[in-house]
């Protein structure tokens, strides 16, 4: 079976209607993430996230609101390979990234210290901290997309 014939057979739950409270709390975290962040960083993180944890739902938002914000396509399209394509990224969105995949695919090596010493540089402790909160909630989104089964190109925001 190919993945195009890949079909949900089980009905998933509607987390936002069955669990109103934890859904509450992930928005309310998402808010308080966001505080003093530059949108398009913020926009880049999700799709760094939603790219390493293959969810289509978030990563089809995402790139949605990029370029609702003025993101440019060859830094949307370059956001996978930004390592090879450093150029189109500034130093601070480089470290971003970085600090993104870490956190991200923690359970494959820990957010190694030269990583985190790289955003430190170029992001103030309060800033750093809500870059973290962001990482994190977007990890935490993805998660709720995928565990029910979200589909990409039906955000219901």
């Amino acid at each position: 079976m190919t993945t195009t014939e890949i079909k949900q057979t089980v009905t998933r739950v509607n987390f936002a209607k069955l669990a109103p409270k934890a859904f509450r709390a992930v928005i309310g975290l998402d808010a308080a993430a966001r505080e003093g962040l530059d949108p398009t960083l913020v926009e880049l993180v999700q799709i760094r996230s939603s790219q390493l944890n293959h969810c289509a739902y978030c990563l089809h938002m995402h790139t949605g609101d990029a370029r609702k914000a003025g993101e440019n396509e060859e830094r949307l399209h370059m956001t996978s390979l930004w390592r090879e394509a450093k150029h189109f990224f500034t130093e601070k969105e480089q470290a971003a990234l970085a600090l993104t995949e870490a956190v991200t695919l923690v359970a494959d090596a820990g957010v190694p210290d030269a990583v985190y010493a790289e955003a430190a540089a170029h992001f103030e402790e309060q800033e750093l901290a809500h870059l973290l909160a962001l990482i994190f909630t977007i990890n935490t989104w993805n998660r709720i997309a995928l565990a029910t089964g979200k589909v990409a190109g039906t955000d219901e925001r």
